[in-house]
């Protein structure tokens, strides 16, 4: 069972994306969190396999939090959902570690397999 962490700020956004991976055997959400810390903080309770995080997150938006969890939790991989796919955004998403990025627009089966790839290049990473 591959564990997620959601992290957005828009609660509908969270129910949306959990619905969706629901419908997945093999996916499991064990935690939601709406800020950069929060998701730090259950990160370390939960050890997720994957954290899908948004890009614009109050107070530690969700590129600095994805750096801080490459520190943290090694094991971790970061996927981004967002609404804003743009170049420097990409580049700054690829500095900070980030697995794999994804524009909320395509969400149907695109952030399942960015999750199953990630976890994949883990096992072989190992």
């Amino acid at each position: 069972m591959i564990k997620i962490l959601l992290v957005d700020d828009d609660p509908n956004i969270r129910r949306g994306v959990r619905m969706h991976l629901a419908l997945e055997p093999d996916l499991s959400v064990v935690g939601e969190a709406r800020d950069g810390w929060e998701s730090l903080r259950l990160a370390r309770e939960l050890q997720p396999d994957v954290v899908v995080m948004d890009i614009r997150l109050p107070d530690l938006d969700g590129l600095s939090a994805a750096e801080r969890l490459r520190e943290s939790q090694p094991h971790c991989k970061v996927i981004i959902l967002t609404l804003y796919d743009e170049p420097l955004n990409r580049k700054r998403a690829e500095q900070a570690g980030v697995s794999a990025f994804i524009p909320k627009q395509k969400t149907d089966g695109e952030l399942v397999n960015a999750i199953r790839k990630v976890i994949l290049e883990k096992g072989e990473n190992k």
